[in-house]
């Protein structure tokens, strides 16, 4: 019984098609019509979406569940101003921040795909400014509700024992995010100043950091409907 036998030619051709195929992947080139670069940020928020989920879904099952009762933040985060008490007025300026922020880094990265440097980097050094005055206005209010208002992680005087829990692992968790996306935009804000893309012609590296910085931005949306306005 005789055996097929596949043409020299064609055992060549496989081969080097599996050559190229590693050569690909295992250098610095585009996969699926997508950037390395792209990709694996995608795979990281979209794993950091999970996170964030269980998170706020733990939060929403400890509120339902609890038999205390829950402070009211309009109380809980009301500022003082002019002897006159301002429900929620920190958290809706952190909000507006935040925002206006991401308004910034998206036309930053639509400099960037002009090349136009200066101008990319002012508004990416604008954004992380923007993003550094969030932190310390969640650094003050982290500080009033320990300070003032005695809220622990393992107690809380006015109720739920687990506000204090959820509350400074949702907001810290976030204010991670928000302090590691400033050092981020800063770092890239400085090379791309620097010129540094200008000599490959390749800015990617900006849209990248604007998709982590516009994630950050929009988890924060979710912390803010449910968390400030529940």
């Amino acid at each position: 019984m005789n055996t097929p036998t596949v043409p020299v030619h064609e055992i060549a051709a496989s081969q080097q098609g599996l050559r190229g195929f590693v050569a690909d992947w295992s250098s610095d080139r585009e996969a699926f019509k997508v950037s390395w670069g792209k990709a694996m940020m995608w795979i990281f928020l979209l794993s950091d979406t999970f996170v964030f989920s269980c998170f706020l879904t733990g939060y929403m099952t400890v509120r339902i569940s609890t038999t205390a009762p829950w402070p009211n933040p309009s109380h809980v985060f009301a500022l003082n101003i002019g002897g006159t008490e301002m429900p929620l007025i920190l958290i809706a300026i952190m909000t507006f921040v935040l925002i206006s922020s991401s308004g910034l880094m998206a036309m930053a990265v639509n400099f960037a795909y002009q090349r136009q440097r200066v101008r990319t980097a002012t508004l990416m050094f604008a954004t992380a400014a923007l993003g550094a005055c969030f932190v310390g206005m969640q650094a003050f209010e982290w500080t009033k509700l320990i300070v003032e208002e005695g809220v622990r992680p393992w107690a809380n005087p006015m109720g739920a024992a687990q506000f204090g829990s959820v509350f400074f692992m949702i907001t810290g968790f976030h204010g991670l995010h928000v302090s590691i996306g400033v050092i981020y935009l800063l770092v890239v804000a400085w090379r791309v100043l620097q010129g540094r893309y200008e000599k490959s012609g390749n800015y990617q590296i900006v849209e990248i950091a604007g998709l982590y910085w516009h994630f950050v931005d929009l988890v924060w949306v979710f912390i803010f409907a449910l968390f400030y306005l529940w």
